[in-house]
Parts: structure tokens; C-alpha cells; sequence
């Protein structure tokens, strides 16, 4: 049967579900649709071909009383849920890492207690007849402050083409490039889902990969072709956070500021059989900004070209479900704005790879391996080693730096997942690194080796 159907049939099924008791649910979506989560998710937060299309259509299945206006010619002028869409999302966490880290003032506690790691709150839904959201304010334990996190907005509408294939059109508005995506194999909805803040990240990543996450805000125009063709293109303009003077002006004080419209493309096909899909796409982006960060908004540029390849097959049975994703981004970067002065290469290029096998039995216990592994061009400018200052401890000085002026990094992550109830997951997650910023030993010149920067993470997960 094909996904168009089924999707017409689940909002009958959703109306007959008001007879009888709703199971766990994701909160708003669950609240408006009156299915369970299952529906939508193999396991909160990756979806299944089902959860793809209720989010292609804009959130606005529902299956709630509305409050309604009609106009005199029968166009209908409000259809509001009488319970609000909103709900919240909490992360406690606890997380260890194999070596202390060392600050100007001694080295930190191995071990880190979040509570909260993260506390979300969230408007997700119908807002009106094919327009809804998914809005998501967040405190964080880390900035012990409330901000703008991943928010999606859509206008979207469905039609019938002759031949009885569907097209489904719509424009979206969002402030993190890829957060909008349909797969969970692109950055923004990528494993991990979550990580300790105890982490130590990295000296580079590609610009796709949330770089500019709640920096930027986009409007893109999207068409689905029969649940399987995806197209999408648009732009994204520099929408930052905070601003770094009284009257909100952008200048000199903000860094990496983008140059005009980013532009951005994202194509995939999926192909769903029996109790299986598999999509393959590409993503990408072209992103020209200025340095910043005391030096004037005018002049040279530097650039950054993204193009990703990605991949999602999916198995979801009844008893069992198994995903296997993958993605590999390449960038191709030209330090216009940089070169000499700071970057030692006038070009470089990174490369990001991930991929990610897991497995639930009756959606309860869960098991999933990651392999991640970056590689890029050695610039002992971009990525210099540290000098340490008078009175500055050499080993503080280190610890995300790189003595040799590599990106390198690669590694695996494992995680167990206990569900017992479709809105709650306990996590256990191991993070072991082969290789941090160029090197398995001594990477940051000062003795400290990459597998002292492994990170054993706890964290209770629920949303109400």
C-alpha cells in the first residue's frame, strides 16, 4: 500500500482512536493526532516513512476539537486547537572523561552532573490550516540561560496528479540548515542525538554541520513526489543570537557573519517495500562570510562549499527494528578574507564521514554503534598549535589544539537505549577516539593523547 494512503487512512484511524485510552505519546504531536508516537518514530527522534510525510505535510494532521471561523464564501479563516500544542522536553545527564581536563586554575573534576543537562520547551503543531511548526526554546545548564533553539516553521499543501500520484509543495522557514530534513542522516536530526557538555570538541567541522545552527534564519520551497521524490532548494541570511550592541546592529564584533543569501539544495529519493525503505540523497550548501570578530564587514571573503552524500535504509517489523545511516560531507574551503594572515594554505579542504547502525527489539532495548572520522588539509595556521603565555601551565595550554596543524579525528560511539515508555529513554554512551586534531598520541604537543579525551555518558531523557 502505498505511504499517500496510508497517510489518508491514519487520520481515520486517528478520529476512531477519541473511543479509546491514547498510549505513550510524544506530547503536542501525539496530543493533536491522537496517535501514538510509534507512528511517527521508530524511536524518539528518528522517523519512520510515516513521521516523514506528517512532517512534509506541516504538522497539521490533527484529530482535536477546533475553534473555527468561516467567511461568508465558505473560506475558512481559523482552525485553532482547543488545547494548546505545547509540551516540554527534560535531559539529566551525568558524563565522565577518561582524563581531567586542565584549566588556568587547575585540572577540572573527571566527572560532570547535569540537572538539567537541557530543558526545552516547545510549541509543535497546527497553527493553521496548512501551516504548523516545531518551535523549541531551550535552557541549558552549560549558558544557565534560555534560547532560541531548532524551530521549523511550514506552509505546505497536498495534491492528487492525474495517474493518482501526490505532490506534496511547501515553503519552510527555519533558523539551522538541514533541521528541516525529512532523514535523520543529514547534521541536525544526525546521531548522536544528544551528547554530554563535558565533551571536548574537536578543532574543525564543516559549515553544514550546525555551524551556523540558531545563527542563521532560511526560507527554502520544497516539493515530495509520491512519498519518494525530495526536492528542496533556498537561502539562508546571518540571524544571529544576542546581539553584540545596544541598538542590534551587526558589525565588526560578531564573527563569521554571513555575506548576503547562502544558497542551499537538498535532493533524495526514497523507495519503501513491505517493511523496508531506503533513501539516498545529496545536501549542500555554498556559505561566503566575513572573519569578523574585530575586523571590519567589507572586502574579502572567505568561502566554504558543502556537498554531502547521505544515505537511510530502514527495517521496522513488529517485534524488531533495525536503521543503518551514513553521510559523508566534503568541503572546499578558500580563506579569501584569511590567507596569509592567519590561514597558512589559501585552500583547504575538510571532510566529515559518519555512520550509524541500531537495533530495538519491541521498541524497549536498543543497541547502536557509530563510527565517525574527519579529515582534512594540515594548516598549521587554521589549525595552530598553542603558545602558552607567561605563567600559563603547559598542559592547559593544549587540550584542543593540534601540534601539527591536522583536523584529523575519528573514533566510535556506542549506545545502549532503555525505552520503557514511548516518552522516556535511559542512555548509556561511550565516545572512544582513535585519533583528536591530527594525532592518537601527544596530539596537542603537551602529552595529552586522544583517547584521554573519551567521554562515558548516563543520561534520563523524557518528554511530557
Amino acid at each position: 500500500m502505498r505511504l499517500h494512503t496510508r497517510f489518508q487512512l491514519a487520520a481515520a484511524v486517528a478520529a476512531l482512536t477519541l473511543l479509546a485510552p491514547v498510549a505513550q505519546a510524544v506530547p503536542s504531536f501525539a496530543r493533536q493526532t491522537g496517535m501514538a508516537c510509534a507512528a511517527c518514530h521508530t524511536v524518539f527522534p528518528e522517523l519512520t516513512p510515516f513521521g516523514r510525510q506528517f512532517k512534509a505535510n506541516g504538522y497539521v494532521l490533527d484529530n482535536l476539537r477546533q475553534v473555527r471561523a468561516v467567511s461568508s464564501a465558505r473560506q475558512q479563516l481559523l482552525s485553532l486547537s482547543e488545547i494548546p500544542d505545547l509540551s516540554a522536553m527534560v535531559q539529566l545527564n551525568y558524563s565522565q572523561v577518561a582524563k581531567r581536563v586542565p584549566t588556568q586554575s587547575g585540572p577540572a573534576l573527571a566527572g560532570t552532573s547535569e540537572f538539567p543537562r537541557q530543558l526545552s520547551l516547545f510549541y509543535a503543531g497546527k497553527i493553521a490550516p496548512h501551516l504548523g511548526t516545531l518551535a523549541q526554546i531551550t535552557y541549558t545548564s552549560f549558558q544557565n540561560d534560555f534560547n532560541m533553539d531548532n524551530t521549523d516553521v511550514r506552509f505546505a499543501n497536498l495534491v492528487v496528479l492525474p495517474g493518482k500520484n501526490t505532490l506534496t509543495y511547501g515553503l519552510d522557514l527555519n533558523n539551522n540548515p538541514t533541521v528541516q530534513d525529512l532523514w535523520n542522516d543529514t547534521p541536525a536530526w544526525g546521531f548522536p542525538w544528544s551528547h554530554a557538555n563535558a565533551s571536548l570538541s574537536p578543532v574543525a567541522d564543516v559549515q553544514l554541520d550546525e555551524q551556523q545552527a540558531q545563527n542563521v534564519a532560511g526560507l527554502t520551497v520544497y516539493g515530495f513526489y509520491d512519498e519518494s521524490l525530495y526536492v528542496e532548494f533556498g537561502g539562508y541570511h546571518y540571524a544571529p543570537l544576542g546581539p553584540s550592541r545596544t541598538d542590534g546592529l551587526i558589525d565588526a564584533n560578531n564573527s563569521n557573519v554571513l555575506h548576503g543569501f547562502s544558497p542551499y539544495w537538498r535532493v533524495a529519493y526514497e523507495y519503501d517495500w513491505d517493511a523496508n525503505s531506503l533513501e539516498v540523497g545529496t545536501v549542500g550548501e555554498d556559505f561566503e562570510e566575513y572573519p569578523g570578530g574585530g575586523t571590519a564587514l567589507v572586502g574579502r571573503k572567505n568561502t566554504y562549499l558543502d556537498i554531502g552524500e547521505d544515505f537511510q535504509y530502514q527495517y521496522i517489523g513488529e517485534h524488531n527494528i533495525f536503521s543503518l545511516l551514513g553521510s559523508h560531507i566534503h568541503e572546499n574551503i578558500t580563506w579569501g578574507a584569511s590567507y596569509p594572515d592567519v590561514a597558512s594554505n589559501p585552500r583547504d579542504n575538510l571532510t566529515v564521514t559518519r555512520l550509524t547502525g541500531s537495533y530495538y527489539y519491541q521498541r524497549e532495548y536498543g543497541v547502536q554503534l557509530g563510527w565517525f572520522d574527519t579529515t582534512g588539509s594540515t594548516d598549521r595556521g587554521a589549525y595552530p598549535p598553542t603558545t602558552c603565555a607567561a605563567g600559563d601551565q603547559q598542559s592547559y595550554c593544549g587540550v584542543v589544539t593540534s601540534a601539527n596543524g591536522s583536523p584529523d579525528t575519528n573514533g566510535f560511539i556506542a549506545q545502549l537505549d532503555y525505552v520503557p515508555w514511548y516518552n522516556v529513554k535511559l542512555v548509556a554512551q561511550y565516545t572512544a577516539y582513535n585519533k583528536f586534531n591530527g594525532a592518537g598520541t601527544n596530539y596537542d604537543g603537551f602529552g595529552r593523547n586522544a583517547s584521554d579525551n573519551d567521554v562515558f555518558n548516563v543520561m534520563l531523557w523524557y518528554a511530557f
